[in-house]
């Protein structure tokens, strides 16, 4: 039987689990390892890092963290929910330890740098504090806490991006993978707390992603989603670039990379993630109309649709901007699906602010949405600059009529949907029921269809046209098989 890595994804819009096997028994390892994931897809791909760090190390890995003898929480810091769900699970975990001695527990990621004093000394929580950027350091830091030192290590760098680190996958379903071109962020948006705990902007080589992609091609791996805080930024320029001539070489931009994923082959369909509004291009919407497999899909966070508050965030683009940008993506891509995060009660939002956004999500049309009130962060400009002054009861009142209309929103993008046919990549068996498969459109739609008599297999493509539809999945059946 194969050990298996259990990795949760926890947040406000989404909760699950993925598991993926190890090439080993779990009984070739003396020691095993538990690991759960918070936030965002940017932490959940650290979590594949690390896990290859541990396996290489010699621990197995588990699903159950009663026979862990290494805990690790992958943390995320952006809202306080997740730091209250990561506290609560540290205190679950300290009572286990208290019944097992020798079990080491470790807080990674974000929370890791903002709190890692209060975790080790004040709560005594943790016996392993990691931060971002010092995953390769993990030996050394596992070996003193099992000689019983408080192993801490939150430096950022400018140069780590784990090029060279091949990722455990943590989904079982062997379709889709995610593939980190780089780290950090440099936009700092005043409620953010991502560029303090994960550090400044750097790209990873192109090599090294093209060969990840073409591995996962060849190992039966059928879609790729290109990760980043901002994959607009990524930019990369070789160290070698000053001993070559302008015509050998010209630095990779995120359009050109995207065209050399988009190359590997037409079966590898292409995803990336996020783009900010200041930063897509028009040469990285050409090259989405260009190449049929890179998917018809952009996430664009909104944030608000008051350009006094946009101002405040600093997102350095104006309610205009924004629907002119999606104005253009409408024109080059007719028909690209559309997601957004969006943030209910910022800093002295008006009812006048607050409209703003209701009506820039109507004429956005927005496929689904990623909504939240706002919630102060420590150690970020705003919470620096801005009294947190939206009574709460507002926050969640305008959080409720953004919600409401993002449902009407996604409700109606569906029902525009049937009678079309789409090509469907399979993931797998429906939730529901295992005679129907699920897979996902260019535009990230989920599509349940019936297996009938077909010889499918996941990863395989088919044409399926949509019949019927919910609030968030289409219906359909196959055709032209």
């Amino acid at each position: 039987m194969q050990d298996l890595i259990t990795a949760k994804v926890h947040d406000e819009s989404r909760q699950g689990e993925a598991y993926a096997p190890f090439a080993n028994d779990i009984n070739d390892y003396n020691k095993k390892f538990y690991i759960e994931s918070y936030g965002c897809q940017m932490n959940f791909s650290d979590s594949e890092i690390v896990a290859s760090i541990l396996q290489g190390e010699g621990f197995g890995a588990t699903r159950n963290y009663e026979e862990a003898d290494l805990i690790f929480l992958n943390t995320c810091s952006i809202r306080e929910k997740a730091e209250q769900t990561v506290r609560k699970r540290l205190t679950e975990f300290k009572k286990i330890k208290q019944a097992k001695p020798s079990l080491l527990v470790g807080v990674l990621g974000c929370m890791a740098e903002r709190l890692k004093s209060k975790f080790l000394e004040e709560e005594k929580l943790v016996d392993i504090v990691v931060g971002p950027d010092a995953y390769r350091t993990l030996p050394v830091l596992i070996d003193g806490a099992e000689s019983g030192q408080k192993s801490v290590n939150v430096l950022l760098s400018r140069e780590e991006t784990y090029a060279d680190i091949s990722p455990v996958r943590l989904d079982s379903n062997g379709v889709t993978a995610f593939i980190s071109i780089m780290r950090g962020c440099n936009n700092m948006c005043t409620f953010c707390v991502v560029p303090f705990t994960r550090g400044r902007e750097r790209s990873r080589d192109v090599d090294s992603i093209l060969n990840e992609a073409r591995q996962l091609f060849e190992q039966g791996y059928r879609e790729v989603t290109l990760l980043g805080q901002n994959v607009d930024s990524y930019y990369y320029v070789p160290d070698s670039l000053s001993s070559m001539s302008n015509e050998e070489f010209t630095p990779v931009t995120f359009a050109k990379l995207l065209e050399k994923v988009a190359q590997i082959s037409p079966e590898l369909r292409v995803r990336f993630s996020t783009s900010h509004p200041k930063d897509i291009t028009d040469e990285v919407l050409f090259t989405m109309a260009k190449y049929e497999n890179i998917c018809n899909y952009i996430h664009l966070p909104l944030q608000s649709g008051s350009t006094r508050i946009l101002q405040l965030m600093n997102r350095t683009y104006t309610r205009e901007w924004y629907t002119a940008k999606v104005k253009r993506i409408r024109e080059i891509i007719p028909d690209c699906g559309i997601s957004s995060d969006i943030i209910a009660g910022f800093c002295t939002e008006t009812n006048e602010d607050h409209a703003g956004t209701l009506s820039v999500m109507e004429s956005s049309a927005y496929d689904m949405s990623y909504m939240f009130f706002y919630s102060e962060r420590p150690g970020t400009l705003a919470a620096r600059r801005y009294a947190d002054d939206v009574p709460e009861e507002i926050k969640k009142s305008r959080l409720k009529e953004i919600v409401e209309l993002q449902n009407r929103l996604s409700y109606n993008s569906n029902k525009k949907d049937v009678g079309k046919t789409f090509k469907v990549l399979i993931e797998g068996n429906s939730k529901k029921s295992d005679a129907d498969w699920m897979g996902r459109n260019s535009q990230n739609k989920v599509i349940v269809f019936p297996k009938e008599n077909y010889n499918f297999q996941k990863g395989d493509y088919t044409m399926v046209r949509v019949n019927d539809f919910t609030q968030a999945t289409l219906i359909g059946e196959v055709v032209n098989v």
